[in-house]
């Protein structure tokens, strides 16, 4: 036999393999689709469980090494920081946005760095939920949140790092309490100053703003009728949260049925374009009271790039935070992009403040292939640098930690 009869052999071998495997991941993909997604696979202790929101927390992994996005592995550091993280993703999401897949998990990954990480989740809203404002979630829930987390790991001092909403009700709670224990706060790609800057937010607040003479009479009388309406009848539905997300990306969310198609063959890529597209589907309803709060005094009077903001009855001082602070921002974020998001460094009264620009949109820059050798390994240099034990103070003995409760133990979902 010859070379090119060999040759011609083995590709038509490999591509029957390669019709095999794509033929069984389809069927997969089209029948057993719960096999191939991924997200919610670390295991977690549940330190509360209300009515809505739950606090988790996630310990070292029991692996030596994990595994990372690119292939690679990672040591577990077994000496955990003194300061904990907290975690708070935005409203809307599911907990799997920190926790995608178990090579993409932020969740583990920062466990597995050396920090005792806590998740706030938020729960599923229902219409009985439209009704929650931004001090509910912000001072009430988040405070909540944060004192079952003291209690659970006998640290006063805490860090908190958010995405999206999710960076604003870290900068809003603090805002609201200036809590001196709150030591470090990470923001990614949290809109700030929406009158400066392109992107989608910033073109609805100009729209908004743009008014002046007696077109503002009409802006003023339209604040007021939100004010006055019923925040249940401005809930955003699951399907529309969805949408929103999808938009950051559209040319992702278009064109990957055809990448599907052409990498059928391989396992690992239809897991994650499985894991990705059950994410992406199944967000949550967001809450009428927070986008009445958002829509009024956010957008409509920018209160945010003023360093005050009326959260119901309480003011957030925002100029007044002087928590160490490092805000983030995606490259090609059309949704909140970087002009808009760097405004916190020149409000916040840190004297220890940085911000820096991450790859990827506004979804991309927390879970997106670049996302661990970016945002994810550059905030835990900046963490790590920021969370030891804090020094006795002369002629006191060092605080030992508060008893831990007994705790409850929950499975990641299979």
């Amino acid at each position: 036999m010859n070379n090119l009869a060999k040759i011609a052999i083995e590709q038509g071998l490999a591509l029957n393999r390669r019709l095999a495997k794509g033929a069984a991941n389809g069927a997969d993909w089209l029948f057993k689709r719960d096999t191939l997604i991924q997200s919610g696979r670390t295991w977690f202790e549940l330190v509360h469980d209300g009515d809505l929101m739950a606090v988790r927390y996630y310990g070292l992994p029991e692996e030596e090494e994990i595994e990372l996005v690119d292939g690679s592995f990672m040591p577990v550091q077994r000496k955990q920081h003194a300061v904990p993280l907290v975690l708070v993703p935005p409203l809307g999401v599911t907990t799997e946005t920190f926790d995608l897949m178990p090579q993409r998990s932020l969740v583990r990954f920062m466990a597995a760095n050396g920090f005792k990480t806590y998740l706030v989740d938020w729960g599923k809203p229902k219409k009985e939920h439209a009704h929650l404002n931004l001090k509910d979630y912000s001072y009430t829930m988040l405070g909540t949140a944060l004192d079952k987390i003291r209690e659970h790991s006998g640290s006063r001092e805490l860090s908190m790092m958010g995405w999206c909403m999710g960076g604003l009700l870290c900068l809003l709670h603090q805002g609201q309490v200036l809590d001196p224990a709150i030591r470090n706060i990470v923001t990614i790609a949290s809109p700030i100053d929406l009158e400066s800057g392109r992107g989608v937010i910033a073109g609805v607040a100009g729209a908004a703003q743009g008014l002046n003479g007696a077109a503002q009479l009409v802006s003023n009388y339209t604040n007021l009728r939100l004010k006055a309406l019923d925040p249940s009848r401005l809930a955003l539905p699951p399907w529309a949260t969805t949408l929103v997300f999808k938009m950051t990306d559209p040319v992702g969310s278009v064109t990957t049925y055809w990448d599907l198609v052409t990498r059928l063959s391989d396992r690992d890529f239809v897991k994650s374009y499985s894991t990705t597209a059950d994410y992406l589907n199944h967000m949550l309803l967001y809450p009428g009271g927070v986008i009445k709060d958002m829509a009024v005094k956010v957008v409509g009077e920018n209160q945010l790039a003023q360093g005050k903001v009326e959260v119901g009855d309480r003011l957030a001082e925002l100029d007044k935070i002087k928590s160490n602070l490092l805000a983030f921002a995606g490259e090609t974020d059309i949704l909140v992009p970087a002009e808009i998001a760097k405004q916190i460094v020149d409000i916040v009264a840190s004297k220890d403040k940085e911000f820096r620009l991450a790859p990827g949109g506004h979804m991309g820059v927390i879970i997106g292939s670049k996302a661990q050798d970016a945002v994810w390994a550059e905030s835990v240099e900046w963490l790590a640098k920021r969370s030891g034990a804090a020094p006795a103070k002369s002629g006191k003995r060092a605080a030992t930690g508060a008893k831990k409760p007994k705790r409850k133990v929950k499975q990641a979902k299979k």
